[in-house]
């Protein structure tokens, strides 16, 4: 049942850090190793190197370099983001309401949870379709007079689905509302213009993108109230204190230049092997079903649920043939409890206890696909026999 090759297709969770990014980063471990907040030679160098990678992420983003900091991942980034202007919008006595979505990255809702618990603010939910998008009408009509802060990530981690960033970005401008989303999963896939996007606070994660785990960047749009939830030292503008980690900050400077610069052809090619692999399993395994909007989606990503089968012992058996993939979110992937996103599409309980995330990458080949659907009904034949309650009605 093995394959003969391993197959990764959890691009969604990590990816492997780009060799040319290794390569930009190899000289700050061993020869320019200084801390940039000194003012010697090795410092100066290190400062530089700070520098040039800020610019470099503000050219693709689109805004001024003092805009961007780097932090440690995309969690910390938006954490700081809704903390940050949560706190010093309620400060400024500008409000306490927040508006976000069922389908966010559990750093942006446990965020907003923790906010509304033991801090006083009060939010309100959006629902989303079918597909896990929103409807900006629906943003429009919870904006309340105190609303200071709507979150609304860019791309859906665990169904792929894109959300319409630019209109409701222009919904909140209208109204002077701070807009934050979590552009995690769409860093390598979607346009990052900030401007054309219409927020204010963008978060990205490294090591989704092929650079490596541990460092992250947030864009703050200028005049953007953010009180900062940490202290301790005036580094990245007083937003996020602490020597700065060199080496990354230059790894995913350079890994956001080739993604961003390779993202046309790679959305050609990965997006291809996505509708192979979409129309392979829906067309040979019965009882499968797409998850998350059927176009509107990440180019890189194919996400389904089974009737009868149970994700894990999906995942196990592809494990076993050499297949690497998901259940869904790699920060959910192993609990017992349906996700939160296929619950709020409506999902059903026990179908949603079947998703399987196949995400494709910079690796991944026509033959490493084919090889996938050579397999997996196999596996979701297996599992569905060993199910004594499974009825197929198909």
């Amino acid at each position: 049942m093995s394959s003969t090759k391993e197959i990764y297709l959890d691009h969604a969770a990590s990816t492997p850090t780009d060799p040319q990014v290794v390569e930009a980063m190899l000289p700050y471990f061993t020869e320019i190793y200084g801390n940039a907040s000194g003012l010697h030679k090795q410092a100066r160098a290190s400062a530089r190197a700070i520098d040039e990678a800020r610019h470099k992420v503000a050219d693709i983003l689109g805004c001024s370099p003092k805009e961007i900091v780097f932090t440690a991942c995309g969690s910390e980034s938006d954490n700081i983001a809704i903390r940050g202007v949560a706190w010093a919008q309620r400060q400024a006595g500008k409000g306490h309401h927040l508006i976000t979505t069922p389908v966010e990255h559990h750093a942006v809702d446990h965020t907003f949870n923790q906010l509304c618990d033991k801090f006083g603010f009060e939010q309100t939910v959006v629902p989303v379709d079918r597909y896990g998008v929103v409807n900006p009408a629906d943003i429009a009509a919870a904006i309340r007079p105190e609303t200071v802060l709507i979150s609304v990530m860019y791309a859906n981690n665990e169904v792929g689905s894109i959300q319409p960033i630019a209109e409701i970005g222009t919904l909140a401008r209208e109204r002077g509302i701070a807009f934050h989303t979590d552009a995690v999963q769409a860093a390598a896939y979607e346009p990052l213009n900030v401007d054309s996007l219409n927020v204010d606070l963008l978060a990205i994660s490294g090591h989704k993108i092929y650079a490596p785990k541990g460092i992250g960047i947030l864009y703050v749009r200028k005049n953007t109230p953010l009180l900062s939830p940490f202290t301790g030292g005036s580094h990245e503008n007083n937003r996020r204190p602490g020597t700065e980690n060199v080496p990354y900050i230059v790894g995913i400077a350079r890994a956001l230049e080739l993604v961003q610069g390779h993202r046309s052809t790679e959305n050609e090619r990965q997006g291809a092997l996505r509708d192979r692999l979409m129309s392979g399993i829906l067309q040979t395994i019965p009882g499968s079903e797409l998850t998350g909007h059927p176009t509107r989606r990440l180019a890189n990503h194919a996400s389904f649920v089974f009737a009868g089968c149970e994700a894990d012992a999906i995942l196990m058996r592809l494990d076993m043939a050499g297949i690497e993939a998901a259940s869904g979110s790699a920060c959910t992937t192993g609990m017992p409890e349906p996700s939160h996103v296929l619950t709020a599409m409506g999902i059903p309980h026990e179908l949603a206890l079947s998703a399987l995330r196949l995400t494709v990458g910079r690796q991944t080949t026509e033959a490493d696909i084919e090889t996938v659907l050579n397999i997996l009904p196999g596996v979701i034949e297996k599992v569905r026999q060993l199910n004594p309650a499974y009825e197929p009605a198909f």
